[in-house]
């Protein structure tokens, strides 16, 4: 019986052209990125033209571009956005990641569609119901356990996605209506202003506080490094990394390291293969630590992570890098030995849990001299946030991405020929004619300045494997002509390799099977007459409209999160019954209040806003 290998897709983000480019040399097998408009990162947009010129270069490397339309839609938009799925389908993108069902109602290119992970994909029912409605990839919750990961994949064959590393939203996606509720900015239009990342207190029914004035909403970041065996053996085949804001440095680093983790794994087992082309070659070693982050979680993968919060900043920490063993006038000393630069960047958290930051003036072994040494005393664990040598090292020479090739050179009766044929079986010739012939005085020679000549690939995607003379080779050859052999050669040979690039095509025919539920209330996110049409044909006989086009007067939940403030605060009501008695809970800051509401059974906390 013939094996089933599976492709694995590495996804990387970009928030333009130079952080694309960037992805794919250090790895990446996919690039989502944002289009002229409609994605859930409104500062990430981007140009037509830009994205051509990234989807030219990623072709080369059966890389993958997705561009992300993930917002939802007013009636008014709904051509527009129509428009543009046509316009990145003419220049070539591979799949378009939406949130808004109306557009299945429109009239689409035969291009796959991919179902954003803000379409609140956590269970079988919704990804089957999806992918009988023609999506080609279905991005799951990040909540989710291995246990529900394999329930999903055993019960469908779409494409699962699924993120492995980066911020976390504390509430499901495309179900936060925080940020909107306050100013309007909704997430769901890709204007969140991430309200959950402010300083919030708790307090119960009689007034008393558990927390004043900490980040009590704000998470650490996702990183699954150890978890990604499981993860492929749960059904995921395309991994991905967020990030559509961060910088270039932060997508090689992150990029470069899940890639190596991926290829080790794929290099141990026979089931599985790498769904792009190229060898990768790295200046630096990456260390996921030392890109921004607020300490590290699996989040829920392994069910409950003990601790997923990062309360006391929203901000990034670094590395771990020490403990202060000595304090002295201008100086102090850790209890580690770790190379320090001058000019790093550390940070702490002082006696009051506020993180305060210093910059390395000189530093000798483990004895730093700061800029500062405010609130530092013995005892205190240092964090690195700014690797000054790590930095210089990421930008003195970028990643490389290089396919391999073998190369003969033949003559013919009137001049050269050189054939290529690259990694993946696709072949060129090239011939070029000669004015004049002369006999090789030095066969040897010859042969010698051929290789070398025709072997020199400089800045091309390119690197020469074997290179093969045929036996009667006997002209000598100047090396100009083999210069522009080579040049000529490789043009033509990248150019076939654009046309052998065959993007998958779907077309696609409206569905009328039934949705896993008849009625839908505002966070199905219905926001144009297109979509509701799209639930009505699908068996759905009542929907209210989305957040952003009702004025909601009654108290309605503005997010729902598998963090638990009772279960943070050791409070947990399965182990702690009693607590009931302080009842309800209520989260505040200066500006906003809300009513906490726990529904134990299925481990989730909803923030409830009253009217």
């Amino acid at each position: 019986m013939q094996q089933n290998i599976r492709s694995i897709e590495l996804l990387s983000p970009a928030k333009n052209l130079e952080c694309g480019i960037t992805a794919i040399n250090n790895g990446a097998d996919a690039v989502y990125i944002g289009g002229p408009g409609f994605g859930a990162r409104k500062q990430a947009g981007n140009s037509l033209e830009d994205i051509a010129q990234l989807i030219e270069y990623a072709h080369l490397f059966n890389v993958k571009i997705y561009m992300a339309i993930n917002t939802v839609l007013n009636d008014n938009e709904i051509e527009a956005a129509n428009k543009l799925i046509h316009s990145a389908y003419n220049i070539g993108v591979d799949a378009i990641i939406i949130q808004d069902m109306g557009l299945l109602e429109t009239d689409l290119p035969p291009i796959p569609i991919h179902a954003s992970t803000q379409t609140d994909n956590r269970n079988p029912e919704k990804v089957e119901f999806l992918q009988k409605a023609g999506f080609d990839q279905v991005v799951l919750a990040r909540e989710l356990s291995l246990k529900q990961i394999n329930d999903i994949s055993s019960r469908t064959n779409v494409a699962l996605e699924y993120f492995i590393h980066g911020a976390l939203c504390v509430c499901y996606s495309g179900q936060c209506y925080m940020s909107a509720s306050i100013n309007g900015r909704s997430a769901n239009r890709g204007e969140c202003a991430q309200p959950c990342r402010l300083k919030y207190s708790l307090k119960d029914k009689d007034g008393n506080l558990l927390y004043k004035d900490k980040h009590l909403l704000s998470l650490k970041d996702l990183n699954q490094t150890p978890n990604l065996d499981e993860l492929i053996d749960a059904g995921i085949t395309s991994f991905k990394i967020e990030g559509r804001l961060k910088s270039k440095d932060y997508v090689a680093n992150i990029t470069a390291h899940y890639r190596k983790i991926l290829d080790e794994i794929i290099a141990k087992r026979t089931d599985l293969q790498k769904a792009s082309t190229g060898k990768i070659s790295n200046n630096f070693q990456p260390f996921p630590e030392k890109s921004f982050n607020r300490g590290f979680t699996s989040y829920y993968l392994h069910d409950r992570d003990e601790s997923v919060w990062s309360i006391d900043t929203p901000k990034a920490l670094g590395e771990y890098i020490g403990v202060v063993s000595k304090i002295g006038k201008d100086f102090f000393e850790l209890n580690e030995s770790i190379k320090i630069a001058n000019g790093d960047g550390l940070c702490f958290f002082d006696q009051y849990k506020n993180l305060q930051g210093l910059r390395v003036n000189t530093s000798n072994g483990n004895k730093i001299m700061p800029n500062d040494m405010k609130g530092l005393k013995k005892g205190t664990i240092i964090y690195r946030n700014n690797d000054v040598a790590f930095q210089q090292t990421l930008m003195q020479k970028e990643s490389e991405r290089r396919i391999r090739i073998n190369m003969t050179l033949f003559e013919t009766s009137t001049g050269l020929q050189l054939v290529i044929k690259d990694e993946n079986d696709i072949s060129s010739t090239t011939t070029i004619e000669l004015e004049t012939k002369e006999t090789a005085q030095n066969k040897e020679r010859l042969i010698s300045q051929a290789e070398n000549q025709l072997t020199k690939l400089g800045n091309t995607p390119y690197y020469v494997d074997q290179i093969q003379l045929n036996h009667e080779f006997y002209w000598f050859i100047p090396a100009s002509i083999l210069n522009e052999l080579r040049r000529l050669a490789i043009e033509n040979h990248t150019s076939e390799r654009l046309k052998a690039y065959q993007p998958k095509k779907i077309e696609f025919t409206k569905t009328s099977h039934p949705y896993p539920v008849q009625q839908l209330n505002f966070k199905a996110n219905i926001t144009n007459a297109k979509a509701k049409e799209f639930y009505e044909r699908h068996g759905v006989d009542k929907s209210e409209w989305g957040f952003e086009k009702q004025t909601i007067k009654h108290s309605f939940e503005v997010m729902t999160t598998k963090h638990c403030l009772l279960y943070m605060a050791g409070k947990c009501l399965k182990e702690h019954p009693d607590v009931k008695k302080q009842l309800p809970m209520t989260l505040f800051n200066k500006q906003d209040s809300y009513l906490l509401e726990f529904n134990c059974k299925a481990c989730e906390m909803n923030v409830v806003k009253k009217n």
